[in-house]
C-alpha cells in the first residue's frame, strides 16, 4: 500500500510500558491527559449478551458452509448482502482456515508483545512510514492518543515486503504470517464472489479488482487501564480505507470492538474461532453505497489485555475508483463519481481518524 510508505506518524510513548508502570509496586498513577477523551460511555452502547444468535453477537453471523452449499447458497448470499448493507460487518463461522494456521499466528503475535521493549523497538517505524512498530495517525503533538500499540506490515505481494519491520522473534513469526496471509486472501476472494452474487452481480466482478493486490496487516495490542478504562479509547472511531477487512482477536472473552449503527454503538462479542469481517471505503464506493463502510472503534478493559489482528485487502492501487456498472441497479442514482484511489488513501493517511467524514467528501451532491 503506497501511501503507508510515504506518510509517517510522530513517535509517542509505548503504551504497553506505560500501562505496566501504573501497576508497578502497587502505586496507582494518573493516566496522562493526552490519552483521556470524552467519556466513551456518554454515547449509547448496546452490549452483546451470551449465546450464538445474531442479537447476542450484535452483528449478523454468516456461515461459509451454507454459502458453498447449493441448497442454502441463495438464502445465505441474501443474508450476507443484507449484513453488508445494513451493518457493514458480520462474523464468519465455518470459514475453513485451518486452526493450526490461526493458532500459530496468534501465538507468535502474543510472543512478539511479550518481548522486552528494546527487542520490539528493532521493528520501530521510520519517520516517513506507518509500517513497523509504534502508533498510527499521530499528526500533531497535542492531539488525543489511543491506548494501544501496533505493528503494521505490508504482507502481500511478497515482493512488496519491507523486511526491516518484520520481527525475527519469535523465530517462526514470518512463516506464520506468510501461511496465514495466503489462507486469508483465498477466503477474502471467496467472500467477494458471494457478496457480488448476493446483489445479483457476476462473482468475478469484485474478485477481479482485489485478487493479487496489496494486503496489509495491523496487529493491535490493547493494554488494560484500571485507572480510566471508561475515559480512554484503544482505537478512535474510524472506517477502513480498503475493500475488505478480516479481523481475528485473542481473548474472545474480552469485548473491545464496537460498531456504530443508527447512532448507537453495538459491542461485538467475538465468537470463538470466527472472523469478524467488515466492508471498507473502497467497497462502498464500488458498490455505489449498497455495501456500507461504517464507523467502528475499540474500547479498553480495566483488567484484561486484548490483542487483535486485522488483515486489509486493497484494490488496484493505480486505478480510478468508482461504482462498478455491474453493481449499480437500473434507475439507481450514482452516489459516487470517479475517485482517484491514491487521493483517497492520501487523505485518509494524512488526517487523524475522523469517522466517515473523509469518505463523505467523495459523495456526489444529490
Amino acid at each position: 500500500m503506497a501511501e503507508a510508505r510515504t506518510t509517517g506518524s510522530l513517535p509517542v510513548a509505548n503504551v504497553q510500558e506505560l500501562a505496566a508502570a501504573f501497576n508497578d509496586g502497587g502505586v496507582e498513577r494518573q493516566v496522562p491527559e493526552r490519552y483521556l477523551s470524552k467519556d466513551p460511555s456518554a454515547e449509547e452502547v448496546v452490549v452483546a449478551g451470551g449465546g450464538g444468535d445474531d442479537s447476542a453477537c450484535a452483528i449478523p453471523v454468516i456461515d461459509l458452509r451454507r454459502l458453498i452449499d447449493p441448497r442454502s447458497e441463495e438464502e445465505e448470499c441474501a443474508k450476507l448482502a443484507s449484513a453488508c448493507h445494513h451493518w457493514g460487518f458480520f462474523q464468519l463461522i465455518n470459514h475453513g482456515v485451518p486452526d493450526e494456521v490461526i493458532g500459530n499466528l496468534m501465538s507468535d503475535v502474543a510472543g512478539f508483545f511479550k518481548q522486552p521493549l528494546e527487542a520490539k523497538k528493532e521493528c520501530s517505524q521510520k519517520a516517513d512510514s506507518l509500517e513497523g512498530y509504534g502508533q498510527a495517525f499521530v499528526v500533531s503533538d497535542d492531539q488525543k492518543l489511543d491506548w494501544a500499540d501496533m505493528l503494521y506490515l505490508q504482507v502481500q505481494p511478497t515482493e512488496s515486503r519491507d523486511m526491516r519491520f518484520w520481527p525475527t522473534r519469535p523465530a517462526s513469526f514470518r512463516q506464520s504470517v506468510d501461511a496465514y496471509s495466503s489462507e486469508a486472501a483465498k477466503l477474502a476472494y471467496r467472500l467477494l464472489e458471494f457478496m457480488a452474487k448476493g446483489v445479483g452481480a457476476e462473482p468475478a466482478s469484485l474478485r477481479g479488482v482485489f485478487e493479487g493486490q496489496a494486503q496489509g496487516m495491523r496487529v493491535n495490542y490493547y493494554p488494560p487501564c484500571r485507572q480510566a478504562a471508561d475515559r480512554v479509547l484503544g482505537l478512535t472511531a474510524h472506517t477502513d480505507p480498503n475493500g475488505l477487512t478480516l479481523l481475528l482477536q485473542m481473548n474472545d472473552d474480552v469485548q473491545g470492538l464496537q460498531v456504530k449503527k443508527d447512532g448507537k454503538w453495538f459491542a461485538v462479542q467475538a465468537l470463538a474461532g470466527a472472523f469478524i469481517v467488515n466492508v471498507g471505503d473502497a467497497l462502498e464506493i464500488m458498490s455505489n453505497g449498497v455495501f456500507r463502510s461504517v464507523e467502528h472503534r475499540a474500547v479498553i478493559h480495566p483488567t484484561k489485555e486484548r490483542i487483535s489482528v486485522a488483515l486489509f485487502h486493497y484494490p488496484y492501487q493505480d486505478r480510478m475508483l468508482g461504482p462498478l456498472p455491474e453493481l449499480v441497479k437500473k434507475g439507481d442514482r450514482l452516489q459516487y463519481g470517479p475517485t482517484d484511489y491514491q487521493d483517497l488513501l492520501k487523505r485518509y493517511f494524512t488526517a487523524k481518524l475522523d469517522g466517515r467524514k473523509h469518505l463523505e467528501r467523495f459523495m456526489l451532491e444529490q
